[in-house]
């Protein structure tokens, strides 16, 4: 697969989100990450095609630290209970496409930061991290579904072992280390495929009281679903389940699709008495 790259001034924009850290870094840049759902389907849903590349790093970081400095968070929160936390992976896969960045100006930014912090989520395993010690002050978020999905959904990612295995290697090398399951979709024998998921959890993972998870059900658009029709893309069957699911308008206007809320409310309640079932140890932060 061929990605075509384009250099960019990247127009900064640091959102609230109360969930996943304290602060979104969003940047007019948008990612082709790979496969049909990204660790963020953000990014699928507003540039299908071509990798932007912001080249203002400089900009961005004062933009940071000029926010952590002055704006007062309470702290302790679920976030993190000391830093102001930033993911700095919205639109973007720092893991992925590190080799198009100087990655280690971005996470010695955060590492020396007396306040900020830098977590981005991922479905890429990039070895070449391990080579700088971040000293807690960057978080990965590991994203797990069922192998069976991931093969469907998830193409020229690093494998649902190899994403688990890491998370060990990781974590010794100085990085804090979270699981993303997400997206959660419902299907046939769902069920049945995350208690295999989180067997493999359980078996793999040694550091097992540093992981903690942040759990998110599927949220679906229309403009990604007209373009997966179009394009043949397969797996939508999976994604667009229009009976189970009702109509969301984001704060942006994007029109999404939701799991309807008393559905969503017994899958929850399924898919966590499961997990703390098998993984009690990996505390969930939240679950939506």
């Amino acid at each position: 697969m061929e990605l075509k790259f384009k250099k960019i001034k990247a127009i900064t924009k640091i959102a609230k989100n109360s969930k996943v850290v304290n602060f979104s870094v969003k940047k007019n840049e948008n990612y082709f990450a790979n496969g049909i759902l990204t660790h963020n389907c953000y990014c699928k849903r507003h540039k299908t095609e071509g990798v932007d590349i912001s080249d203002n790093l400089n900009d961005i970081l004062t933009e940071v630290n000029n926010h952590a400095m002055f704006t007062f968070i309470d702290k302790p929160n679920q976030t993190h209970p000391k830093f102001i936390t930033y993911d700095i992976g919205c639109n973007s896969d720092m893991a992925l496409h590190a080799k198009h960045y100087n990655w280690k100006k971005v996470f010695g930014f955060f590492k020396d930061h007396p306040k900020a912090m830098g977590s981005f989520a991922t479905k890429y395993v990039n070895y070449n991290l391990l080579d700088f010690n971040p000293e807690n002050k960057m978080r990965i978020r590991f994203s797990l579904m069922p192998n069976k999905l991931s093969k469907i959904l998830e193409p020229y990612t690093s494998s649902i072992e190899e994403r688990i295995k890491a998370i060990d290697l990781f974590i010794e090398a100085g990085y804090d280390v979270h699981i993303n399951f997400s997206p959660i979709i419902y299907y046939y024998e769902w069920l049945k495929d995350y208690e295999e998921l989180f067997n493999k959890v359980n078996e793999l993972v040694v550091n097992k009281d540093k992981v903690l998870c942040e759990v998110i059900f599927l949220t679906h658009n229309r403009k990604k679903h007209l373009y997966n029709l179009e394009n043949h893309i397969s797996g939508e069957y999976l994604l667009w389940t229009p009976e189970l699911q009702e109509d969301k308008i984001s704060e942006y206007g994007g029109e999404n699709i939701r799991y309807k809320l008393d559905i969503k409310s017994k899958f929850i309640d399924q898919w966590t008495e499961l997990h703390n079932k098998i993984i009690p140890w990996n505390k969930i932060r939240y679950i939506f």
